[in-house]
């Protein structure tokens, strides 16, 4: 009620201060409540007055941190911003923070905005297409040679991604019908600015309404294929558009103004990404001719390059078979460009198409793979041309982009075809490390070159190893890159607002948490280069596994690159590297990591829960719900992965570690508790048993209850586990658990028995019982009748879907044939025919290598059958054809 304005906006900022600091306490934003209405009155007036924005910023840290507390005073927040907005005559900083407070709500709030948002979105979505088309008319734009960043601050580059965040936030069933009259409308105006827009706002919105493009593909195809095509002038003549996206749009068969073929470009690259693989699939006979066309466009630079990045977009999602189809017509017109803009290099210095047509000539190798063999000489000897000559600073980024070119089409060609150049062009790119070139820290070839290395490393396996020394010193360098983080007051801001290295968040009260991310992609692309080379050297690594481990085990902690933490999971993962990788303090530094993990999984999960408590929850929210679910199972899967490899590398020593976390899992198996928390808490325990062999005794009073559930689930994935995890228990745990792998079977013969034990859904599991089985037959079967068993097993036979049990089934199948067990083969052998034809259908799905060590000795079996040709050829006569065919393969 204060008439100081300054007393007013300190009440707003401290009042929001207050609330974001007790934003999960609900008694406490109740009581504050009352305070919201007033807020927005100050926050009104000082928009009025364009005196001080500080009651806006607050509005969106509460629309970030507890967008729940503006819901009683929805309407009027929305009024005031959009009004804001929609002034053209206030700052465009002033719009910015406006339209700042509504898409933080709807991306904080989104089933309020779905909800109670309908009056004004429509307004939102004009404006925001408006402010899409505040573009300067700059004649020289096409011809830059420089592929420059827009304004951030810009009004049409915020206005397009507010656009994308609105539809990724609310979704496409409300953003797309109200999008799509304002679109068509655009499409047809005469002024590019509105056809640019358009097409840009086709591109933002294919991420959040992809459920709802899908449908109409083909008509949005049709009505964007028009404006790539080169400048000739404007047709009368107009297309009508079957599409319930672009309604009534009347499509330019030419547009005149390279912007708008830029955008036309923008938005077919950004649906290939966004529809794969369906847009492939229908699209690529219109869309790879006219980018092929565009690729003509020397006029215009940056459309011509353009052209190129939504070819890159296209092939690489697409279905190799496609891409063979314009193999030719690609590889001429990539070709005609590459040389011309190679003397444009060496002429006049020009660079922007070059550097892109190498990518695309990167990416249409990589996904031609094989089929690239005959263009192999075609190329090489002009990228290695340009990787020798392109030596001056503002080449390195060209000439980094022909290293990954090379790396890539060597691996697409395979070995036997690079092996000739591979030594050439690793000692091409080694010469930066041997003092003839110095690469500074911030060279954009060195995330290149180190990809590279890696893909060589692939082709040449272990013939790599003797690079090991030149290429380790920077792919270590690189992979410990220590990242700035910092908290930033208001006077830290002001400092790095303009570096475009950091990136911040905001924590309300005046403080924003940093990150410099200069060198993080080179952090990541180097943690992926350390797990190829100990993957593909295995012990030729063996020297720098010390090194690596002490780089990687800090940075299981780091949270602020998903691929490096990934990454060091997997590093950490090897199994080749054994017991000995991690010592003591790295292991308990571990096991607190995966701690840390699994609080945090059930804390999401409680919070996933309230939220589908909440009063706007709705489909809409339950869509995203179920996005986080499945984010939380891979990072589930990924913490089994870890304990799959440590209980590999230490056996029943890594217990007393395991005991630390042994609650998490106990807690996973709850009843009540998704199906999919189960599954790898079942995972997980069947490491415990196979590792721990007789020892995994002392964990039997869980995981023995938990198989026996397991194996009686409704869903096909808990079965599969838990059946697995009684197989590893009938060859690992010892006599301690014979009684109890007895009651087992009938568990076990149920589950196979089962009318739907063979579809497709359910055959892992149901071969993983039938493994099971097998390997208590096999291995502790005192307490079975096991001549009672044998019939019944071998009627289960064949299978073939699961690679990894099949070994242990046939196997087991040939050690009771070559004793001649009598149960097996029946009375008279009249199973004879029975047995004969599993393994014939083995052998015809290529379940069994026949040139494996197993493989070899069905195959001896069946010669032992044919020596008698009266019953073989009983046998013979009723086998399936294909069945027929694959014994007169192996036995000629």
């Amino acid at each position: 009620e204060n008439s100081n304005e300054e007393v007013k906006i300190s009440a707003v900022k401290a009042t929001s201060a207050f609330i974001l600091v007790h934003e999960t306490e609900k008694s406490v934003l109740k009581q504050m409540s009352d305070c919201i209405l007033p807020m927005i009155h100050i926050m009104s007036a000082c928009i009025d007055t364009e005196s001080d924005d500080s009651a806006l910023k607050s509005f969106i840290d509460i629309s970030e941190k507890c967008p729940q507390i503006l819901r009683p005073q929805f309407e009027a927040l929305i009024e005031v911003c959009l009004k804001t907005l929609s002034n053209v005559e206030k700052p465009d900083s002033w719009r910015h923070l406006a339209l700042e407070v509504i898409i933080s709500l709807a991306e904080n709030a989104p089933s309020t905005v779905r909800k109670r948002g309908s009056p004004y979105l429509s307004i939102l979505i004009s404006q925001l297409l408006l402010m899409m088309t505040d573009l300067e008319d700059d004649p020289n734009w096409s011809l830059s040679d420089e592929e420059e960043d827009d304004d951030s601050e810009s009004n049409a580059v915020i206005g397009e991604s507010s656009l994308d965040r609105l539809s990724c936030s609310i979704g496409g069933k409300t953003v797309l019908p109200l999008a799509i009259t304002s679109i068509s409308q655009m499409l047809q105006n005469s002024d590019w600015k509105h056809r640019f827009g358009a097409l840009m706002a086709i591109s933002a919105v294919g991420e959040g309404c992809h459920d709802q493009i899908t449908p109409m593909l083909s008509q949005i195809v049709e009505a964007i294929i028009p404006f790539l095509n080169d400048s000739q002038g404007c047709h009368d003549q107009i297309t009508p558009m079957l599409s319930q996206i672009v309604e009534a749009i009347i499509p330019f068969l030419n547009d005149s103004h390279p912007r708008v073929r830029y955008a036309a470009c923008n938005a077919l690259g950004q649906m290939a990404t966004d529809f794969t693989p369906l847009f492939e699939n229908n699209f690529h006979s219109k869309v790879v001719p006219a980018l092929l066309i565009l690729l003509d466009d020397y006029a215009n630079p940056r459309v011509q390059a353009h052209a190129g990045a939504a070819l890159v977009n296209f092939f690489e999602e697409c279905p190799q078979k496609i891409v063979v189809n314009y193999m030719e017509s690609v590889v001429n017109k990539i070709e005609q460009v590459l040389n011309i803009k190679i003397k444009e290099l060496m002429e006049r210095g020009s660079k922007l198409v070059l550097e892109q047509i190498v990518v695309t000539l990167a990416s249409l190798a990589d996904s031609a793979q094989e089929n690239f063999q005959n263009y192999y000489d075609k190329f090489i000897p002009c990228l290695k041309f340009i990787i020798q000559n392109a030596t001056t600073k503002e080449l390195r980024l060209l000439r980094g982009k022909c290293i990954e070119c090379i790396s890539l089409i060597g691996l697409a060609v395979g070995s036997e075809r690079f092996c000739s150049d591979a030594n050439d062009i690793m000692n091409l790119l080694l010469q930066n490390q041997t003092g003839e070139l110095i690469l500074d820290d911030d060279d954009p070839q060195l995330s290149y070159m180190i990809s590279s290395w890696a893909r060589i490393c692939k082709i040449l396996g272990n013939q790599f190893e003797p690079y090991l020394p030149f290429v380790m010193p920077s792919v270590l360098k690189a992979a410990a890159i220590k990242i700035e983080v910092a908290l930033l007051d208001q006077d830290d801001m002001k400092v790095v607002e303009d570096d475009n290295d950091w990136q911040c968040v905001n924590l309300g009260d005046q403080q924003t948490f940093g990150i410099k991310t200069v060198g993080l992609e080179e952090k990541a692309t180097a943690c992926q280069m350390l797990v190829c080379y100990a993957r593909e050297l295995k012990h030729g690594f063996a020297n720098y596994v010390e090194e690596t481990v002490k780089i990687m085990v800090p940075m299981l902690k780091f949270y602020f690159h998903d691929d490096i933490l990934d990454l060091n999971n997997q590093i950490i993962c090897i199994d080749k590297l054994g017991k000995n990788c991690l010592n003591e303090s790295q292991l308990q530094d571990l096991i607190k990591v995966i701690d840390c993990h699994l609080k945090e999984h059930f804390e999401r999960h409680r919070l996933r829960q309230e939220k589908r408590n909440d009063e706007d929850y709705d489909d809409g929210v339950e869509e995203e719900l179920v996005d986080e679910d499945d984010d939380d199972v891979y990072v589930l899967s990924k913490v089994a992965d870890i304990l799959h490899s440590l209980f590999i590398a230490y056996k029943n020593e890594f217990y007393p570690y395991f005991d630390l976390i042994y609650q998490h899992f106990i807690n996973l198996a709850c009843e009540g508790r998704p199906y999919t928390d189960l599954q790898w808490a079942v995972c997980v325990m069947d490491d415990v048993i196979e590792h721990g062999e007789q020892y995994c005794v002392k964990y039997e009073a869980f995981f023995l209850p938990l198989l026996s559930t397991g194996v009686q689930s409704t869903y096909s994935e808990v079965r599969q586990a838990s059946a697995y995890g009684i197989g590893v228990l009938g060859k690992h745990g010892g006599p301690t658990f014979a009684k109890h792998l007895s009651e087992y079977i009938p568990l076990l013969v149920r589950m196979i028995s089962d009318p739907n034990a063979r579809l497709a859904e359910n055959i892992t599991a149901t071969e993983n019982a039938i493994s099971a089985v097998t390997k208590i037959l096999q291995f502790n079967s005192t307490q079975l009748d096991v001549e009672a068993i044998l019939p019944v097993w071998l009627s289960w036979l064949p299978v073939w879907e699961d690679e990894e049990e099949i070994p242990h089934i046939y196997g087991f199948l040939y050690c009771l044939l070559e004793r001649n067990q009598p149960t097996i083969m029946g009375a008279n052998n009249s199973n004879l025919p029975h047995i004969v034809a599993v393994i014939a259908e083995v052998l015809a799905r290529m379940a069994i290598d026949s040139n494996s060590d197993l493989g070899q000795k069905l195959i001896s079996y069946l010669q032992f059958v044919k020596s008698d040709a009266n019953a073989f050829a009983n046998c013979y006569q009723r086998l399936t054809a294909e069945q027929q065919q694959s014994l007169n393969q192996v036995l000629l």
